[in-house]
Order: C-alpha cells, then structure tokens, then sequence
C-alpha cells in the first residue's frame, strides 16, 4: 500500500426506512478520521456508503478524485473490519486472512508471504492453523486486521472493531492500529463511541447527528472543549 486515498462524499443522499441521511464530507489521503455520534445517527450507514454496501439515491462517491458511487464493493480500493470480524468458522487463521487475497485461496509464494507477513505483524505468528473458536475475541479482531492488511487497500474502514473488548485490550489494539497506519499510511475511518478512542489516534473527527454531518474538524479542536456545541454534549454525556 502505498499511501491512503483521499475520500469526499458530495451531497450523499441516503433513505432507510423513513430515516432520511445526508452526508457531505471531505477526508484528506492518509488521516485517521474517527466517526462519532449518537446511536442510530448513521454512522455505520456512512462506511457502508463509502464501501459501495449501499447505494445513495443521489450525490457522489469519490476515492482518489474517482467516482466510485455505482461500483460494487470489491471493485472499491476499499477494506472494511466489523464488530462482528466477519471470519469462517471452519477455516484456519491463515486461511481466513488469504480469503482477502483471493476469495479461491489460490496463493501464490509471494500471495503467501505477504499472509505470513501480515500475521507476524498483527501478533499472530504460530497461530496460522488455529480456528475462530480457538482464538479470544482480541485475537480475531487481528485475524480480521491482517485480513484487511492483505488486501492493500488505500482506504481502511473500521465499524466500532474494537467495541466487545475491554479497556485494556482496545487500548492495545488501538495502538497496533496506529502502528499499522504509520507505516502504510491509508485514509482510516474509524466508527467509534468512546472518546477516549477518537482522542487517542484520529486526526479528525466527523460528528453525525440525525443521519447528516454536524461538524467535522480536526480531533484536536473537538478535544480542547471548544469544540462543536453538539459534540461537547455528546461527550459529557457519554462519560
């Protein structure tokens, strides 16, 4: 991976059920952006749009300048990482990684390697034949992680990946993830409901709030309490 992508979404117009969504954002190539709100604001709706899961009834979809808005998901240089890990019960580590190579698992060597190299790097080295249920619930949010490593991918999005773990344990993951991103430098967006999380690692902060963009800004500003008005109530709240 050579660097992240920059990711603008142009009057996105979105409808579930009788939610109507409006996103307008831009996200420069190489930041972490960390997406917060209130649940049910739409924020998971949001990667999903940007990962071509759901299509808007109007507006754009632009990575790198391109339009990407009617492509499906794995023609976008997108990777996405769920709560949920996403991974195949009856398949091995190292297979479930490969899947984000090839959906066959026909690897060649250097397909190989870069498996090997992905789970060196997510902590996972010796683990390669273990399956899902063998692992704790860190070890397959970096199953999932390397997954999506593999891939190489410029844009990296990441729906509450670390939600089920403890203190401790997101803390650690958090900061592979910003280890990772140091070294690759894709454009991250990472869906979250801890403050602590977005403080931590992101650069910016996009705040949604009844299925639109209510601020986005530098995660600086939105941390030194001078931030938005509704984002300033939605962290007192929340702590």
């Amino acid at each position: 991976m050579k660097g992240g992508a920059a990711v603008v979404l142009e009057k996105l117009r979105f409808s579930y059920g009788e939610a109507e969504m409006t996103f307008d954002l831009a996200a420069p190539a190489g930041t972490i952006v960390a997406v917060m709100g209130p649940s049910g604001s739409g924020k998971s709706t949001l990667l999903n749009l940007i990962a071509g899961f759901e299509i808007p009834s109007f507006g754009q979809v632009l990575i790198a300048g391109r339009d990407v808005t009617r492509l499906p998901p794995a023609e976008r240089p997108v990777s996405m990482v769920f709560q949920e890990n996403n991974l195949f019960a009856h398949l091995s580590v190292e297979k479930n990684v490969g899947l984000g190579i090839s959906p066959s698992l026909r690897l060649s060597a250097t397909d190989q390697a870069a498996v090997t190299e992905a789970l060196t790097r997510t902590g996972l080295a010796g683990k390669e034949k273990r399956l899902p249920r063998e692992l704790s619930g860190g070890e397959r949010q970096r199953v999932a992680l390397a997954r999506a490593l593999v891939r190489d991918r410029p844009v990296l999005l990441l729906d509450e990946p670390f939600a089920s773990l403890g203190p401790a344990l997101r803390t650690e993951m958090l900061d592979l993830l910003a280890e990772l991103h140091a070294e690759r430098r894709p454009t991250v967006f990472l869906v979250s409901h801890h403050p602590e999380d977005a403080r931590r690692i992101a650069e910016r902060v996009v705040f949604i709030e009844n299925g639109q963009v209510s601020a986005e800004g530098d995660a600086a500003e939105f941390f030194e309490g001078t931030g938005p008005a509704a984002f300033q109530r939605y962290v007192g709240g929340s702590k």
